[in-house]
């Protein structure tokens, strides 16, 4: 062997295969320790628990798993103090621990990676962390429902246009109206939830890709850290990143409920819409315009949803054509995936506290409401009441607000006489259900707008937080 090739063995956990050490740009291009160096609490977890079952099945020594664990104790407190030294020429997160552990405890630091892999050690680290992150955001989702439903209570009552088509079609509540932004996060959390029962699946023991001939026993390992079982399949184990691309789905759609609220709350405040104010804190100015305050908070997380569906499609087409078991292309699942959740993290934080901040109009709500004929549909069920048939009690109402239109009134500011003229059918009793509150009130069942249907939805979601 050359002095040169030494130096490589020396350096590289794998080089005793090689004439010649990796080139600079190679290591700076295929090295991942700068960015997967996040997930090392993760693998010294596994780690300890691949230890503990070595020493249990006598493949390691009672000493050598002393070592380890005392080892990868230190190693633990240094990376949590700051004070660990990443080494660009260790690759990865698991070689620069397993360097530096080796630095400490000598051959037990060594012995640590009888078998396994770097393959399966990387799938299991990424599930664990992964597992920690889903549970971090369905408590980010859970404080995102509370603001919601906060300011969804002090608004129950609150009339609002409700649109189809960005045209006024019924009053709704203020309050109605957030609570179907906590439903799209109650769901989110719904496929989380399930999300997770995949990814809590133990690849540790596939080893590369084929299992591992040492008498190593998988289902302690998933115990010790909390699995609900081991992937059955070494090749699948391996190469599955499945349950990223889950993950990212699922976040996506998190992110797309939140783009949606975020353009209402851009429209909302808009001056010519006027339904509310956004707090300072969350908002911009202008660098030439001075009276600008722009909702760059909802505005970015709008565009942050784009980059979000971007790491979706970016793991599929990374998966889309790999032949079985693992191959280098399975380091690239990473970036996106860890800039997925720090995106979703963020967004739902900053939004769980910019609602409370959020400044309801509700005399201009009210007054939009003047604008597009809002109880029109009411005066039509209440024809139906009296025994019209809907579609000809349609056809009279439209006929109402094509009169109102031309009068440059709204319906309810017909008169009695004018109303009969649609319809003989219809008496005094049916300003009552014209008015705003008329028509609020009579939604009244599951699922309805009605002021005492809102506060029975908020009660019910909010004993599940």
């Amino acid at each position: 062997m050359t002095e040169q090739s030494k130096n490589a063995a020396e350096n590289k956990a794998w080089s005793g295969r090689f004439s010649e050490p990796v080139s600079d740009l190679v290591k700076r291009y295929t090295a991942s320790v700068f960015f997967d160096q996040r997930m090392a609490l993760q693998d010294i977890r596994g780690s300890l628990a691949h230890a503990t079952m070595l020493g249990k099945q006598n493949i390691i020594s009672a000493a050598d798993l002393s070592a380890i664990q005392q080892g990868l104790a230190q190693v633990r407190g240094e990376i949590e103090r700051g004070e660990f030294q990443w080494n660009l020429d260790d690759e990865d997160v698991h070689l620069n621990i397993e360097k530096r552990l080796t630095a400490l405890v000598g051959d037990a630091g060594k012995r640590l990676h009888t078998g396994r892999s770097r393959n399966d050690q990387v799938a299991t680290d990424i599930r664990l962390w992964l597992r920690d992150t889903i549970d971090l955001i369905d408590g980010l989702l859970s404080n995102y429902q509370a603001s919601l439903l906060n300011l969804a209570e002090q608004h129950a009552a609150t009339p609002l246009p409700g649109f189809t088509h960005l045209q006024v079609a019924q009053p709704v509540t203020f309050g109605h109206h957030l609570l179907a932004y906590v439903e799209m996060a109650k769901r989110d959390r719904e496929r989380l939830k399930d999300a997770r029962k995949r990814v809590n699946r133990l690849p540790l023991g596939a080893a590369a890709l084929a299992g591992t001939s040492y008498p190593i026993d998988r289902e302690f390992v998933a115990q010790e850290l909390g699995f609900d079982g081991v992937c059955e399949n070494s090749l699948d184990a391996v190469s599955d990143r499945d349950f990223a691309i889950e993950f990212t789905a699922a976040a996506s759609l998190i992110m797309l409920h939140i783009s949606r609220f975020s353009e209402e709350l851009i429209l909302w405040m808009s001056p010519r819409v006027g339904f509310i104010d956004i707090a300072d804190r969350f908002c911009t100015g202008s660098s030439i315009m001075p009276q600008k305050k722009n909702p760059d908070v909802p505005e970015l997380a709008r565009g942050k949803t784009g980059r979000v569906y971007g790491h979706l499609m970016g793991l599929l087409t990374l998966m889309k054509g790999q032949p079985l078991a693992y191959n280098k292309d399975n380091q690239e699942d990473k970036e996106p995936l860890f800039d997925t959740a720090d995106t979703v993290i963020d967004t739902l934080r900053i939004f769980a506290d910019m609602v409370p901040g959020i400044t309801v109009k509700a005399a201009n709500m009210r007054a939009a409401l003047n604008q597009g004929f809002a109880t029109a549909t009411d005066l039509a069920d209440y024809l139906v009441k009296k025994g019209l048939p809907f579609r000809d009690a349609h056809e009279a109402v439209a006929r109402a607000v094509r009169a109102a239109e031309q009068k440059g009134c709204d319906v309810s500011e017909l008169s009695l006489a004018e109303l009969q003229a649609f319809s003989p059918l219809t008496t005094d009793d049916v300003f009552a259900v014209l008015t705003v509150e008329g028509s609020l009130a009579s939604r009244n069942h599951i699922g309805g707008t009605a002021p005492e249907q809102v506060r029975a939805a908020i009660a019910r979601r909010r004993s599940e937080l």
